[in-house]
């Protein structure tokens, strides 16, 4: 049975990184909104894609890649009481997601037309798209090194400063967004191109925060020589973790860019309305990454103190939280989908298709909280093939298949693509909620036997 205290701490660790991806979410959406009402369906097809493209790396090697293994080892090593091994890991960490994040900045700049061309855009959506990328893909390089930080903190039990962090890059990308995208205050109407420069800026000063946090708090007595001191083992452990944290959200991104790409082939209007309803669908699903940060931190935590009932416990209250939310917008998807649609475009063709598209998102929100939350347990449990394995069947062997019978076999409309994703969240929901059970009866029985 959960206590107060075990359901006050899972709030104090979720809720504030709730609050930061929705912010992120918020961002996101008012960038589509006020691109959308300012160049119609080819600028929301351009941002969009650009968009994907962009996040995908960012999430592939950073955010659920080289966060998750510096996750584990440092919440491992803080419930252990081995904080020398956690500024170890971490300072480590902050070496090689500088590197990654350089990397990564310069091949998206440098190949940003290639990879529109790849993902089917052509005419004003690559000309756009092009432009988005080139400017972004500088913000992104700060966003993803601050990702990092962010990473050892929420490690720590400290969600709120990347939150405080999270509203100050919100306020100065909205406001930015308002005075470039429409040319207010003087400046030139830029659409697209002003949405990148808005975004870049705001990443950049979110950024110079967070540093300027660690430096003035002295987070884990890191010193720059502890980063630049290059330990290979340390590096080689975090990796170990990282790249199948890395190859699972390969497996969910690029199958879902080449989910993207086949939808690019059912026209403007479909492409338009799936980008409005990922991205509505994308405010529900941040509850439940938060309450999956909490669970990665507790079931890190306890893992390392060797409390496994704990941990089980932490991540149960966890997932409640987050079938709860989630479970809650399902409804809203239901009843007032035409809201979200027009508050995004005004073309009544999208809005048409994209409102069906929320109706059948709705069945997928309570298993998509299941997986988020279990997987991040297992994460955090220091277990990251498992969740990898789990979401390349659900991703490969179900979602890609199903998709292409469904637009190339069967030629049905981007609204049965939706009905082929709830089929994979239940299926992935389901059994990463079972194999956490399995995992953390394995390590309190190695102990036991141990």
């Amino acid at each position: 049975m959960a206590t107060k205290k075990e359901i006050k701490e899972i709030l104090n660790l979720a809720l504030p990184a709730v609050g930061e991806m929705l912010l992120y979410m918020v961002v996101w959406v008012v960038d589509t909104m006020m691109v959308g009402q300012f160049g119609g369906k080819d600028s929301v097809s351009a941002v969009g894609l650009a968009s994907e493209i962009i996040y995908t790396f960012s999430n592939i090697f950073i955010a659920m890649g080289i966060s998750i293994g510096i996750t584990s080892y440092v919440a491992r090593s803080i419930g252990a009481k081995d904080f020398e091994a956690a500024e170890k890991y971490a300072s480590q960490g902050i070496f090689l997601g500088f590197i990654v994040a350089l990397f990564i900045s310069l091949i998206l700049f440098t190949f940003a037309e290639y990879f529109l061309i790849i993902a089917g855009a052509t005419g004003n959506v690559l000309f756009l798209g092009k432009i988005y990328v080139k400017f972004a893909s500088i913000g992104i390089f700060f966003n993803m090194f601050m990702n990092v930080l962010n990473t050892i903190l929420r490690a720590q039990g400290n969600t709120k400063t990347p939150m405080i962090g999270a509203s100050i890059i919100i306020f100065i990308n909205i406001l930015l967004d308002w005075i470039l995208i429409f040319g207010k205050l003087g400046f030139p109407a830029l659409g697209a191109k002003g949405s990148a420069i808005a975004t870049t800026i705001a990443q950049i000063t979110g950024f110079i925060f967070i540093m300027s946090y660690y430096f003035s708090q002295k987070i884990l007595n890191i010193e720059l020589h502890d980063i630049v001191n290059f330990d290979k083992q340390i590096i080689v452990n975090i990796l170990k973790l990282a790249f199948p944290a890395s190859l699972q959200e390969a497996a969910f991104d690029i199958s879902r860019l080449i989910s993207i790409f086949m939808i690019m082939h059912l026209g403007t209007v479909a492409f338009a309305a799936n980008q409005i309803a990922t991205t509505i669908e994308s405010i529900s699903f941040m509850p439940g990454w938060g309450f999956a940060v909490a669970a990665t931190t507790m079931a890190g935590q306890m893992v390392g103190a060797k409390d496994f009932e704990s941990a089980k416990r932490y991540t149960n209250i966890a997932a409640l939280f987050a079938v709860a939310i989630m479970g809650t917008m399902s409804i809203l998807f239901l009843t007032i989908p035409h809201l979200f649609m027009r508050a995004f475009i005004k073309d009544a063709d999208v809005i048409a298709v994209g409102i069906l598209c929320l109706m059948v998102a709705s069945i997928e929100q309570p298993f998509m909280a299941v997986g988020m939350v279990y997987g991040g347990g297992l994460k955090g449990s220091g277990n990251t093939k498992i969740p990898f394995i789990i979401s390349t069947i659900s991703s490969w062997f179900i979602r890609l298949p199903l998709m292409y019978v469904v637009i190339y076999i069967l030629k049905l409309g981007v609204v049965y693509v939706w009905f082929v994703t709830a089929i994979q969240w239940a299926f992935e929901g389901s059994t990463m909620y079972l194999y956490f059970r399995k995992e953390i009866n394995k390590l309190k029985g190695a102990v036991k036997d141990f």
